[in-house]
C-alpha cells in the first residue's frame, strides 16, 4: 500500500497547504468514510493487541478521565523477548478498564502494518521529518487528556467513530522534547491556551493537522472514536549545533582549555576574547561548503528507515525493488577498501562511550561508536561507503583511528 501527501490532503492541493497551513495554522480536511479504511479498523486493532509480546507498560497505556491508570492494575510481570523484566498487559484486565470508560493508547505503531506505514511514508516522503504514530481509542464523554500542546506537528487521522477537538488560539513558540517544556504545570497550559479558535468535529475519513505547539484537547462525541496521531518531528536548528560540534572537534582552538578565572580584569578579558574567537570560528564553520553539504543531506534524509526487505530476491542475487520511492544516492568515488578485523566491540562507562580493541579502549563520541559498530558488521569498507552512511562524521579521520587500533587492515 502506498500513499502520497496529495492522497492525505485531498481535495486540498499540497501547494495550498504549504503556503497557508504548514507550520502556520491548523487545518481540518473532510474525507469519505473509506478514505483511510486500509490504514486501520477495529479488526486491525484487535490483531495488533493480540501481538502480546509487542506491548509493555510503555507501549500500551490506559487513561481514565485524564488520569493515567497504573500499569500494574492491567498488567502482569513478564519477560520480554530481549530477556528484560516488563509489565505485560492482560486482555481481560484491559477490557475491564475499557468497560469503565478508560481510553487505550497504543504507542509506536507506525511500522506495524502496511496501512499504518503508508501514512508514515507519505509524511516522510514529503520532507516533513520523522513520523511516529500512536493509536488513541476513546469512548463517549470520557476525556483522556486536558488542554495541551505537542512538541511536534500532529496529523490526526480519524479511522473509526467520531471525535470533537477544541482547537485553542494559543500556541507555544516551537517547543521541544525537553524538561523546560514538558515540566510545565497544567495551570500554565490553561492560561496559555487562550480563547477557543474552533470546535472541529472529526468523522471517519477526516484528518486534522496541528502545527507544533498548538493548544488542543478532544472528546469522543459518538459511542467510540479511534484516531491515529502521527507525530512528525522536523529537523531543527539545534541539529546544526551537532554538526558544528563534530566540525569543531578537528579545530585545536576548541580543544584548548579556556582561560583560568581568578577574578582579575585580565582573566575576564582573556575569556571574553576567547569566546569571541570561538564564536567567529563557529560562524565561519556555518558558511563552510562542506558543512552546508552535510547539513543539506541531514535535512533531506531526516526520516526513519523502514521496510525495503525482499530476502528471496536478495538471495537470488537480483537487486531488490525499494519499498517506497527514495532519492538514489550518487555512486561513491573509487577508493581503497579496508578489511575489517574481528575482535573490537563498543563499550560504555557511564556517559562515556568507546571502542574496546586489542590495542586498548578508544574514547569516542556516541555517533563515532555507532559508525564503528556499522563498520564492524561488514567484511570490508571503503571511505566513500562510510561517508555515505554517516555523512555527519569525519570519515577519513575515523578510518585512520580504526586502522591505528587494528580494527581495519589494508
Amino acid at each position: 500500500m502506498k500513499m502520497t501527501l496529495q492522497d492525505l490532503l485531498a481535495p486540498i492541493p499540497p501547494e495550498r497547504f504549504m503556503a497557508e497551513h504548514y507550520d502556520r495554522a491548523p487545518l481540518h480536511i473532510e474525507g469519505g468514510a473509506d478514505k483511510f479504511a486500509a490504514v486501520l479498523d477495529w479488526a486491525g486493532i484487535n490483531r495488533l493487541l493480540d501481538m502480546t509480546h509487542v506491548w509493555t507498560e510503555t507501549s500500551l497505556k490506559l487513561v481514565l478521565d485524564s488520569v493515567p491508570v497504573p500499569p500494574a492494575q492491567y498488567s502482569v510481570k513478564a519477560t520480554s523477548r530481549d530477556g528484560a523484566p516488563v509489565l505485560q498487559p492482560v486482555a481481560a484486565r484491559v477490557q475491564d478498564w475499557v468497560r469503565r470508560g478508560a481510553s487505550v493508547v497504543m504507542n509506536d505503531v507506525d511500522s506495524l502494518t502496511p496501512g499504518l506505514a503508508a501514512v508514515s511514508d507519505a509524511l516522510e516522503g514529503a520532507g516533513f521529518g520523522k513520523a511516529q504514530a500512536n493509536v488513541y481509542i476513546s469512548w463517549q464523554s470520557h476525556k483522556a487528556f486536558h488542554a495541551h500542546y505537542d512538541t511536534h506537528d500532529v496529523w490526526a487521522v480519524q479511522v473509526e467513530g467520531e471525535k470533537t477537538w477544541n482547537v485553542w488560539e494559543g500556541r507555544a513558540e516551537w517547543p521541544i522534547a525537553h524538561p523546560v517544556f514538558r515540566g510545565q504545570p497544567q495551570d500554565h497550559h490553561e492560561r496559555a491556551k487562550g480563547g477557543l479558535r474552533a470546535k472541529v468535529h472529526l468523522k471517519k475519513g477526516d484528518i486534522l493537522y496541528l502545527p507544533r505547539g498548538w493548544y488542543h484537547d478532544a472528546l469522543a462525541e459518538a459511542p467510540n472514536s479511534v484516531h491515529v496521531a502521527y507525530g512528525v518531528h522536523a529537523p531543527l536548528g539545534m541539529d546544526l549545533m551537532n554538526i558544528l560540534t563534530e566540525r569543531a572537534l578537528h579545530d585545536p582552538a576548541f580543544r584548548q582549555p579556556l582561560p583560568r578565572q581568578d577574578g582579575s580584569p585580565a582573566a575576564a578579558y582573556a575569556l571574553t576574547q576567547r569566546a569571541a574567537l570561538l564564536g567567529q570560528k563557529l560562524q565561519d564553520f556555518a558558511r563552510d561548503p562542506k558543512v552546508l553539504e552535510v547539513l543539506a543531506g541531514f535535512v533531506r534524509d531526516y526520516r526513519f528507515q523502514r521496510g525495503g526487505y525482499d530476502l528471496l530476491t536478495a538471495r537470488d542475487g537480483a537487486p531488490a525493488a525499494p519499498a517506497a520511492p527514495a532519492p538514489v544516492p550518487a555512486a561513491p568515488p573509487p577508493g581503497p577498501a579496508f578489511r575489517v578485523v574481528p575482535g573490537a566491540k563498543p563499550v560504555r562507562r557511564g556517559n562515556e562511550f568507546g571502542l574496546k580493541t586489542p590495542a586498548g579502549v578508544l574514547v569516542m563520541t556516541l555517533p563515532e561508536v555507532e559508525a564503528s559498530a556499522w563498520v564492524m558488521a561488514r567484511p570490508r569498507v571503503t571511505e566513500a561507503e562510510l561517508r555515505a552512511a554517516w555523512p555527519t562524521l569525519d570519515a577519513p579521520a575515523l578510518i585512520v583511528r580504526l586502522r591505528e587500533a587494528g580494527v581495519l587492515a589494508a
